[in-house]
């Protein structure tokens, strides 16, 4: 069995159980006084922002080559209306794993990456009913997709815990 643990460089402690999946709660867009606007709604899955934006939460899968596993993103992505529309009436539907993927922005901001996330392309992926969809980034130099698509090893999984873990704001 492999421990998790890790020896952290930025506070020199030990911590236990190495995560391998970090989300934020909205998407970057979202600000706390639209908490107040009748147009706006933040759920788990899905977000509106004054009737005009329209984000769904996915999954930034990227493989762990040393260990076996995934890293996950839990992101925001933002979709075209009619795109959102057609999510929202196949949300409950079997099968609706079988749509074409949909265009969306990547709409969450990653510390992990020198280079900002924020509005990087992807095709939106629906899963089974009960499963978040997963999203492919359009294959580009940016780290992140990169990553997403060569893997990483558990040392990056690491540097991305050392640095979440004591992220400020």
């Amino acid at each position: 069995m492999i421990d998790h643990g890790f020896m952290c460089h930025s506070c020199g402690q030990r911590h236990e159980g190495l995560p391998f999946s970090y989300g934020t709660p909205a998407p970057a867009y979202w600000r706390d006084d639209l908490n107040n606007d009748e147009r706006s709604v933040l759920e788990d899955e899905i977000c509106i922002i004054q009737a005009q934006h329209y984000f769904v939460r996915a999954r930034l899968v990227i493989p762990v080559l040393d260990a076996d596993a995934v890293f996950e993103w839990g992101v925001w992505v933002s979709l075209s209306s009619t795109s959102f529309s057609r999510m929202l009436d196949h949300w409950t539907t079997p099968g609706r794993e079988q749509e074409p993927a949909y265009f969306g922005w990547l709409s969450t901001e990653l510390p992990a990456y020198p280079i900002e996330t924020l509005n990087l392309k992807t095709k939106v992926h629906t899963e089974q009913v009960g499963t978040r969809p997963h999203i492919v980034l359009e294959p580009t130099d940016h780290p992140l997709s990169v990553e997403q698509r060569n893997g990483i090893s558990v040392k990056r999984v690491q540097e991305i815990a050392e640095l979440l873990l004591h992220h400020e704001g």
